[in-house]
């Protein structure tokens, strides 16, 4: 709290009071007669904008309009952040009768901060999302220090903005852009919020205080909307976006799966020139959203997330990571943890691919929006490293080199006596028993997984696989090590394919099978597509690699005593002639004109979505009598931030429940006489249902 009012001259201020009846809120006044509101949420880190926090501000808002400061200040109190948006607990409270009043609470509290007689100035520094960049939007001035980002990410729960959003942040910028970062849910960074008009000014924290006394004296410059927004006043030239933008919405998040982004275009569309019955028709269509099953199980997935984070407590101890292998994984891990604040060293005994690492990292930077100082630390933190002496000084030794055992037992003997005593070694293996591996290991009791996904820098899951022998302090450290370098845990036994293949394989294969029985690749890959999968099976075989997809087809059939499918004769084919996918690009399809484009618009034979899907599920309840997992709600949580699974279904064991245990299993059943043993019901299902 004393960084971000560290500019007060009266040093009993920058820790100012709760006002009377005020939780959530601290003001004070500085010499200047300029009223300093900070958002302190109790007994969290982060603020979330509740209930509390509105009923907090309009009492707080009642104190001001009776005693007039020369300007109002709104800023967080936390050093992380503005607001993270709503407090996602009290939805459930929302889906009632109620849900109504209290979101048109919230926007009468939001008007009277709009309506104040005096100029009010939202400071923000780190993000602003959701109702958080709300209340920002119903200030006269928004200032951005360095690193601030604005954002409504409402369309990921399934919703839209409901606490003025969606008519605000038109009024402010260019209505299209305003759409377009509320029918995506992507953030605008600092430069880009400025350069759209979200922000007025962009300064460093040591300049907050002349920035705010620029606009408390009404000299800060706005960016006007320009000539478009004044077009877009018209209903027929709305109606002119909008059909583009239904088109491009539909191709992403089909009306059918997600309803949220269509009933906002449906809204801004009848009601882009009127705030007011813009206003109206908010609430009623959020009211009506939270409603949706899409809604209900993308909010699920919200705390499944939370569920698999609250796994990350407690210090990791690893501030040196050293990676063995820089081939496209390894340099994908090295990168990430490098840009997270590891020191990191990148081993391989080819130089060329140590450079192609730099390279890679350099691209993650930008992609991720660092600032040029940060990625040159980043950067600075990453250290190719041709003779591997990085793993005498590591906390934590990463292997990520190809599957072959041998290659892996090699590497294991090379390392004793080399690595510090308490040092883990930790094998990026997606389809190689650890049970096996450990053999060769300096110490069993310090060896795990760490299955990383690709690419590393947007697959969020990390499983951390334990064997019989390992450590539960080795596996506490590096579900640690997973929050600190940002990426969500999940608690897995040695089993063939962990968790996330042998979920996810059946749907591969069985794409495969499709192939090889004369079916159309791309009426194959729109089955899953129509279903809600990110990628069609065949799509993401080539993207995962034909030769990985093979070993781990492999290893599954000859582990499990469950029956499966032969392996595809068309993967081994392709596999052999080297169209391993889109590394070598070529495998299912031709990667030279860049991602194949999916064909939804196929009419899908029956049956065929059911053959790639519900394998899956019968795939994760084995899983889970297996012990593979601990929970179903692990398991969901598991296989879609590992797998992309359709997020608005809740997940394969939640979509299997939803659909009926008996129709899944009566269904697997039919299945299993006309094509084989290997969709046999598992006899997990009968406690499942």
């Amino acid at each position: 709290m004393t960084d971000v009012l560290s500019h007060l001259p009266d040093p009993a201020d920058r820790n100012p009071p709760h006002p009377e009846g005020v939780t959530t809120w601290r003001m004070a006044r500085d010499n200047e007669n300029i009223a300093w509101l900070l958002l302190d949420c109790p007994d969290t880190g982060t603020n979330t904008i509740s209930q509390t926090v509105l009923r907090d501000l309009d009492t707080i808002l009642g104190m001001l309009e009776h005693d007039h400061p020369r300007a109002l200040v709104m800023r967080s109190a936390k050093p992380g952040g503005f607001a993270a948006g709503a407090d996602i607990n009290q939805f459930a409270d929302m889906r009632g009768e109620g849900a109504g009043s209290m979101l048109r609470q919230g926007h009468d509290v939001l008007d009277r901060l709009a309506a104040l007689p005096f100029p009010s100035i939202a400071v923000v520094h780190g993000a602003a999302l959701g109702a958080g960049f709300e209340i920002a939007l119903a200030c006269d001035h928004r200032i951005a220090v360095q690193g601030a980002k604005f954002g409504f990410p409402e369309v990921q729960l399934g919703l839209h903005p409901g606490l003025g959003g969606t008519f605000r942040l038109p009024a402010l910028i260019d209505p299209v852009e305003a759409m377009t970062m509320m029918l995506t849910g992507k953030s605008a960074h600092d430069r880009k919020a400025l350069k759209l008009g979200i922000a007025d000014a962009l300064v460093p924290e040591r300049h907050v205080a002349a920035a705010v006394r620029q606009a408390a004296a009404g000299k800060l410059d706005t960016v006007g909307q320009g000539f478009r927004a004044t077009a877009m006043r018209t209903h027929a030239a709305r109606t002119l976006a909008v059909r583009k933008m239904r088109s491009e919405t539909e191709k992403s998040a089909p009306r059918d799966h997600y309803p949220a982004p269509h009933a906002l275009i449906d809204l801004w569309e009848e009601n882009g020139s009127d705030a007011k019955a813009m206003q109206k028709a908010e609430i009623v269509s959020f009211v009506n959203l939270l409603k949706t099953d899409a809604a209900k199980n993308l909010i699920r997935v919200f705390f499944l997330r939370q569920k698999l984070k609250a796994r990350t407590r407690g210090e990791d101890g690893i501030a040196h990571v050293h990676v063995i292998g820089a081939g496209a994984m390894g340099a994908e891990i090295a990168a990430w943890a490098a840009l997270r604040g590891k020191r990191v060293t990148l081993a391989d005994l080819n130089p060329e691919p140590l450079g192609c690492a730099v390279k890679r990292a350099g691209d993650i930077c930008r992609k991720k929006h660092l600032t040029d100082i940060e990625t040159r630390d980043a950067l600075d933190r990453l250290m190719p490293d041709p003779t591997g002496i990085g793993a005498a000084r590591a906390d934590l030794v990463i292997e990520a080199v190809p599957e072959k055992p041998d290659l892996k037992a090699k590497i294991y003997q090379s390392l004793a006596g080399q690595m510090k005593e308490d040092a883990i070694l930790a094998t990026n293996t997606s389809s190689l028993r650890l049970t096996d591996l450990a053999k060769s290991a300096p110490d069993p009791a310090r060896f795990a997984g760490l299955h990383f996904f690709n690419p590393v820098s947007q697959m969020p899951l990390v499983e951390v696989v334990a064997h019989q022998h390992t450590n539960r302090k080795v596996l506490d450290r590096l579900r640690a090590f997973c929050g600190a370098i940002d990426r969500l845990p999940a608690p897995v036994r040695d089993y063939p394919g962990f968790l996330v293949n042998r979920v996810l394989t059946p749907y591969l294969m069985e794409g495969m099978l499709l192939l090889d029985e004369g079916h159309d690749k791309r009426m194959i890959d729109a089955a899953g597509l129509r279903f809600g999968m990110p990628m069609g099976p065949l799509t993401l075989a080539d993207q995962v690699g034909l030769d990985i997809c093979l070993d781990v087809g492999e290893s599954l059939k000859s582990s499990l005593d469950k029956p499966l499918a032969d392996i595809p004769r068309i993967l081994r084919d392709k596999v052999e002639s080297g169209d391993t996918g889109k590394k070598s690009g070529r495998g299912f399809y031709d990667w030279s004109d860049g991602t194949p484009r999916p064909d939804t618009d196929r009419d899908i034979p029956a049956g065929m979505t059911d053959r790639l899907i519900l394998p899956m599920c019968d795939a994760a309840v084995e899983c889970l009598r297996e012990k593979v997992v601990e929970d179903a709600d692990t398991l969901d949580g598991a296989v879609i931030f590992g797998t992309g699974f359709a997020p608005f279904r809740g997940g394969p064991l939640h979509y299997a429940r939803k659909r009926g245990a008996d129709q899944v299993t009566r269904i697997l059943r039919e299945m299993a006489e006309k094509h084989g043993d290997r969709f046999a019901p598992d006899k997990g299902w009968s406690r499942f249902a």
